[in-house]
């Protein structure tokens, strides 16, 4: 197997690209949980191109995210070249092309999962951007099994993007028409280890340390992409890596939950004002504060505040409750 960046790829702990989820605040809360690789949430090269506001903010980050990839997502081989040549200029660690967005607004373009459909022109999308980076940059794709059951291609479709100059690649082994219902299938990322000469990490369904153990063991992937799994509980990366290390896996208690709750909201705060921050975050709460008693009334409670203050006077006495 040639693998020609293991700072990237060899046993690593990836942080998925989750729309809406992992923007800058939630990629600094889980390196320092333990995450080795962050990938930039789904960023449009036609707003790279256009140079809209809204899209190149999704190009900001910290220092200490890195190594951090940028996911980029189009339906052209020319539009994706210029705006991965656009983003060197922002110093990211590698490129990552989107092949499995199962989201219709992004499908119905042609972009994303749509491309599994065709398997030349995700080719010459990957060739157009190898060809526009420098040799020694890393280039990678994310794809699925296939449209749906019936045209499992992720082998085929693997070969291809290899071929044309992809040095890693990501399989999120479900069907583009599943979106995220059902069940992955790791055999799938098993299958397209042996098929190719490059690493593949696998993504989907790593929801415990058991999990993220049991897909290095089934599947021989190089890495594992972790997404869904780490809302809320980000802690989930270094309880991987003791177990990696034979160490005793320790469970956060709840002060040390709430004091990574405020320092996410802390990271929130210093890119945007307090009004958005205390709308915004209340996504990851939903998940932060999923099992604990009267988990329905405190996410009702938290929805319908207004301000940071009394968010955090709630939060403090949900996780103080015995």
């Amino acid at each position: 197997m040639t693998d020609r960046f293991p700072h990237l790829t060899m046993k690593k702990l990836w942080l998925a690209p989750l729309a809406g989820y992992t923007d800058q605040p939630f990629r600094r809360i889980c390196k320092e949980c333990g995450a080795d690789v962050m990938v930039s949430e789904m960023v449009s090269a036609d707003g790279i191109i256009r140079k809209q506001q809204m899209t190149l903010a999704y190009l900001d980050f910290q220092p200490e995210e890195k190594p951090l990839g940028v996911q980029l997502f189009g339906s052209e081989p020319a539009t994706l070249a210029q705006a991965a040549e656009a983003v060197l200029n922002y110093e990211f660690d590698f490129v990552d092309l989107n092949m499995g967005c199962p989201v219709k607004k992004v499908t119905k373009r042609g972009a994303g999962g749509a491309l599994m459909a065709d398997l030349d022109k995700s080719a010459k999308i990957v060739r157009a951007v190898r060809n526009i980076l420098p040799s020694e940059f890393p280039l990678s794709v994310k794809f699925r099994s296939g449209i749906d059951f019936e045209h499992l291609n992720f082998l085929d479709f693997g070969k291809a993007v290899q071929d044309a100059g992809a040095d890693f690649v990501i399989l999120h082994p479900r069907t583009v028409k599943q979106g995220f219902t059902g069940s992955s299938n790791w055999e799938h990322i098993s299958l397209l280890k042996q098929k190719l000469n490059i690493p593949v990490i696998g993504n989907g369904d790593i929801k415990s340390v058991a999990d993220g153990l049991k897909m290095f063991e089934q599947t021989g992937c190089a890495s594992v992409m972790i997404g869904r799994g780490a809302l809320g509980q980000p802690w989930l990366f270094r309880q991987l890596k003791d177990a990696f290390a034979k160490e005793e896996i320790t469970i956060p208690t709840p002060g040390q939950k709430l004091e990574i709750i405020f320092r996410h909201l802390d990271y929130f705060l210093a890119v945007k004002p307090e009004q958005l921050v205390v709308k915004e975050i209340r996504a990851h709460l939903c998940h932060y504060t999923k099992g604990l008693a009267g988990s329905a009334k405190l996410r009702d409670q938290i929805n319908h505040t207004e301000n940071l203050k009394n968010l955090k006077k709630i939060l403090t006495a949900a996780f103080s409750a015995k």
